[in-house]
């Protein structure tokens, strides 16, 4: 029996996917040596739950479409997953090294280089995310048990573990030395780009993300009873990972470049606000806090998020080029505009690609691993 769709997973895609886009902008205007500060908080702090939302979503309409108890056949599972995120992720890659080549006369890589790029997902800064989802698909057996045996107790300790395996990943000082000291050119990069890679960066979302899932009554009533906790979590949360960013700039003498490079998803602040924001989310989505007139945009965004999350950097980088021949500066007002033209150019190209799908599949099928339903 197959369970009823669930609006919040498409809502939260699109949310996040407007999160990403402010985090790659807010690097766009960090080249403003004046920027505002409370604008970067905006771009860069405030929309960090972005990323790690996207695992708790992706996790959790694995395991909703699926019965945990039924034998779980691993090899039919990986080729539908390499044929939704291996071919885009591959078609993509090859369009950015071909698109900066042209653009920037960087020369396309050779075959050793292509494979270590390709692998970490370097073609362009938004790729790895696929990469680690991959990474995610491949070790779906260790979900499964790990979902199958979960426990509010089990899942407690998982979260404290992730907390200190980020933090030691992200900011012990001897570690991160060891690492850039490395001189062995093929060892280096497997740490050097261990967050485009390493699914234990963000083990605990994805996990909570499926036991939800295949709670879901009991999530649903959750949600119902605790809407105003879970909402008090958020805001919190949400004040304590940017009370963070202040701190660093106010009290710690950081630059905005190095604030945000440390109030970012992976520190402690951040996984609270991770988990919170995917509660919240998840609790105004399913109850409808909000009015009912967003939810054909919502829907809208949902339903390209995937596209537009690809495609987002071209239009950064053509805007930024427009930007730089008519020599302007990115203040904020234009930083604002600037976002929401990438947005608005994200979202169009995504609706035109569909739509071109429907008349020729290749076109969905190579983009966003979305192929023709069987008659």
């Amino acid at each position: 029996m197959q369970k009823p769709r669930l609006p919040a997973i498409e809502y939260i895609r699109g949310i996040s996917m407007l999160g990403v886009i402010g985090i790659h902008v807010g690097s766009q205007y960090l080249s403003n040596t004046s920027a505002n500060i409370h604008l970067i908080a905006l771009f860069e702090i405030v929309s960090r739950f972005s990323v790690p939302i996207f695992f708790f979503i992706s996790a959790f309409g694995l395991f909703y479409n699926m019965d945990i108890n039924k034998v779980f056949n691993y090899k039919a599972f990986m080729l539908r997953r390499f044929r939704t995120v291996l071919i885009p992720y591959l078609i993509w890659s090859f369009f950015y090294l071909l698109h900066d080549d042209l653009l920037y006369h960087t020369g396309f890589p050779s075959i050793p280089s292509l494979f270590g790029i390709l692998f970490f997902g370097n073609a362009k800064y938004q790729l790895y995310f696929l990469v680690i989802l991959l990474w995610f698909y491949l070790l779906m057996p260790l979900w499964l048990y790990m979902v199958r045996h979960a426990t509010w107790k089990n899942l407690t300790l998982l979260f404290i573990l992730q907390i200190a395996f980020d933090y030691f990943s992200s900011f012990n000082t001897t570690f991160n030395l060891m690492v850039y000291s490395i001189e062995n050119p093929y060892l280096k990069p497997f740490l050097l780009y261990r967050l485009n890679y390493w699914v234990l960066h963000y083990t605990f979302i994805f996990v909570v993300g499926g036991y939800l899932a295949v709670h879901i009554e009991a999530f649903l009533v959750f949600m119902q009873k605790r809407r105003t906790e879970i909402c008090l979590f958020f805001w919190i949360s949400m004040a304590a990972l940017t009370g963070y960013y202040y701190r660093l700039l106010f009290y710690k003498g950081y630059t905005l470049e190095e604030a945000v490079n440390t109030a970012h998803q992976l520190c402690p602040a951040g996984i609270f606000y991770t988990l919170a924001a995917s509660l919240f989310f998840f609790t105004i989505f399913t109850y409808q806090k909000f009015p009912k007139t967003l939810n054909p945009l919502l829907s809208l965004l949902g339903r390209h998020s995937y596209f537009a999350y690809l495609v987002h950097p071209v239009a950064i980088t053509y805007l930024a080029l427009l930007l730089e021949h008519y020599g302007r500066i990115m203040t904020a007002p234009i930083a604002i505009v600037f976002y929401c033209v990438v947005i608005l150019l994200a979202i169009s190209a995504g609706m035109f690609f569909r739509k071109l799908g429907q008349h020729w599949p290749i076109v969905n099928i190579l983009t966003i691993g979305i192929y023709p339903k069987k008659k």
